[in-house]
């Protein structure tokens, strides 16, 4: 079925924020003002910003970033000034200021979804001679590893042949958890920013070849970063939030029974309990420790989801209360709606909404990642995935399942590089073994 078979919500006529329109240039007093709040921002935290061949490079570039906390803009923005920088951002960084947005250059988009007008939107940016900046993972590290970058980002710098800068922000995501990402460790930030692609250099590299190049480059691991460097993290509830992307006991294999509470993570199922010890690795309180690393577990678990995909064993559904965002001004309470997953049909999300219903279909190769967030503030303190389309956005509250978002999210882009596979099946394999180590 066709994103075209889908039944849009009624708004009762109610316009739509329109992400299809041009970023304007950004100002050169704003480029100096996102510098002076960036400094002040990061005046008292412990960084370092270094330039990497980066010797004589001038606008139009494009940087490609690592994502892990709100402060890599800041960190970026020091690296690049005093050039323009148009940041591409999704919806939800609009949200009661798309006046700000626009005003800056921001480039709107809706995560995970075939967005024509954004491609145009880039290469407007560097036709005018300044700096492209976007996050290709398009979400806050889960687990401090490199998350899946998508192919058609090889056939952007193919097509734009401007240099590549490869920015690579380190201890962000020790500093700020995406799963306790309220309260700050303190935890020094390393940022590089590194010329990895020329457009002589383009011109000579197949799409592929590109692709592997940039994640390469984009390659890291922020466990390894705090052993490697001997950072210490001492605060009482480091663990708290930690079950969030640990949600599978590998003692007894429960899923969703995982809970944590200060330093310690423990399976409310069969009673094991680790401890997140202050460098970063775990311990078993009794009895063997099955993983040391945090990223291994969790590579462990996503492997577990494609044995589930692979004997036929996946599927999902549940009820969930839906917020939807046609326009940044204020979240719409759509009520109740079912939503199912599997891998044959993606997502199907049904609901009733003004006395109408609707309909909204994801085929798997329509969507290569899941927007996922762990307690997120903005509609209320729960986790909750968003399902996007060209023209809105579903943010998606379970009411019956419990800690599933990191599941769904592995499930989603195992299930899109099935399908992918099966239809270039001559591509170069880009899949998570190949990306997940730096």
């Amino acid at each position: 079925m066709n994103q075209s078979n889908n039944i849009d919500v009624n708004y009762k006529n109610k316009k739509r924020y329109e992400t299809a329109k041009y970023p304007i240039r950004q100002p050169i007093y704003l480029t100096w003002l996102i510098w002076v709040l960036s400094f002040f921002v990061t005046l008292f935290k412990k960084h370092k910003v270094e330039r990497i061949n980066m010797e004589g490079l001038k606008p139009p570039y494009m940087i490609l970033s690592n994502h892990m906390s709100f402060i890599d803009f800041e960190l970026a923005a020091l690296g690049t000034y005093p050039h323009r920088v148009n940041n591409v951002v999704n919806i939800d960084g609009y949200y009661q200021r798309p006046w700000l947005m626009e005003w800056i250059g921001a480039i709107c988009t809706r995560k995970y979804t075939m967005d024509l007008h954004l491609i145009k939107s880039i290469r407007k940016v560097l036709s005018r001679g300044d700096v492209l900046c976007m996050y290709p993972e398009a979400r806050y590290s889960p687990a401090g590893i490199t998350s899946y970058i998508p192919e058609s980002v090889g056939m952007l710098v193919k097509k734009n042949r401007v240099p590549v800068v490869a920015v690579v922000h380190r201890g962000n995501y020790l500093h700020s958890p995406f799963w306790d990402f309220r309260r700050k460790r303190k935890v020094p930030l390393y940022t590089t920013l590194t010329k990895i692609l020329t457009p002589e250099e383009i011109d000579g590299m197949s799409v592929d070849e590109i692709n592997i190049r940039i994640r390469e480059a984009l390659r890291y691991n922020e466990y390894e970063y705090q052993q490697q460097n001997g950072i210490l993290i001492k605060e009482p509830y480091r663990a708290e939030g930690l079950h969030k992307i640990l949600y599978q006991c590998p003692h007894c294999l429960t899923e969703s029974k995982m809970a944590s509470k200060g330093a310690e993570l423990f399976c409310t199922e069969c009673g094991k309990r680790w401890t997140l010890n202050e460098d970063g690795t775990l311990t078993a309180n009794e009895g063997d420790t099955e993983f040391t690393q945090i990223p291994d577990w969790f590579d462990w678990e996503r492997d577990q989801v494609a044995l589930q995909i692979e004997r036929g064993d996946y599927s999902f559904s549940d009820d969930v209360d839906v917020f939807s965002m046609p326009r940044c001004w204020k979240f719409e309470d759509l009520g109740s709606a079912r939503l199912t997953h599997d891998p044959e049909n993606g997502f199907i999300l049904e609901g009733r909404h003004n006395g109408a219903d609707y309909r909204i279909h994801r085929m798997p190769l329509q969507t290569n990642s899941l927007h996922i967030e762990y307690d997120w503030f903005r509609i209320r303190r729960d986790d909750c995935i968003d399902i996007s389309t060209e023209n809105d956005s579903f943010y998606c509250y379970f009411k019956n399942a419990e800690n599933v978002v990191t599941k769904l999210a592995f499930a989603t882009e195992i299930i899109y590089l099935k399908h992918l596979k099966e239809k270039r099946p001559d591509s170069v394999d880009l899949s998570f073994p190949a990306t997940r180590r730096s």
